[in-house]
């Protein structure tokens, strides 16, 4: 691979850093994919407002103010720097339709490698709730066993705060007193 092709090669690592979850979806923001396709975020979002008909709002939408404000301090963004206006954030099926308006052979690679990136995330989550629900299984099962066994070191335990009375003659602790006086 020569050099020009290696200092624009996309990397899944880079690109999964970038997949934030808002309102219930996994997003990528217009500054971050920008960054990613080598384009202006002004050149993105003119490219996004152009065909708006192809950016419903489950491909697309703006953070309000409120998740802009939390995102810069999750992220540790200066308030004066970046964009003066609140990031778009766009959906797996958003990205995708980038593709239909940046044109570009960065664009395409870019693209390919964010689908992958979003379909690898969703492979690991499948994979994390399987392992879960096995847990779960496992915790029921053995559960009744658990608690058999922890009450038992309980009452194992209450046995040993009770005092036991030791072995021999004991003096009552009255009748030694009353020899000395």
């Amino acid at each position: 691979m020569s050099k020009t092709k290696r200092a624009h090669a996309v990397v899944p690592a880079a690109i999964s850093q970038k997949i934030y979850f808002l309102r219930g979806q996994r997003v990528m923001l217009s500054s971050d994919l920008a960054k990613l396709y080598g384009v202006e975020v002004r050149a993105l979002v003119q490219a996004v407002q152009r065909n708006l008909e192809r950016f419903p709002s489950d491909f697309l939408f703006q953070l309000s103010e409120e998740e802009h404000k939390h995102l810069r301090s999750q992220l540790v963004i200066s308030s004066w720097g970046g964009a003066r206006r609140a990031p778009y954030a766009f959906t797996e099926q958003g990205v995708a339709m980038l593709s239909s308006v940046l044109r570009s052979k960065r664009a395409v690679q870019v693209n390919i490698a964010i689908m992958r990136t979003f379909v690898r995330l969703r492979e690991m989550l499948a994979t994390n709730q399987k392992l879960r629900r096995k847990i779960e299984d496992m915790e029921k099962r053995y559960n009744a066993k658990f608690q058999i066994i922890f009450a038992t070191i309980e009452s194992m335990l209450e046995d040993e705060a009770v005092p036991k009375p030791g072995i021999g003659f004991h003096a009552p602790v009255n009748k030694l007193k009353s020899r000395d006086s």
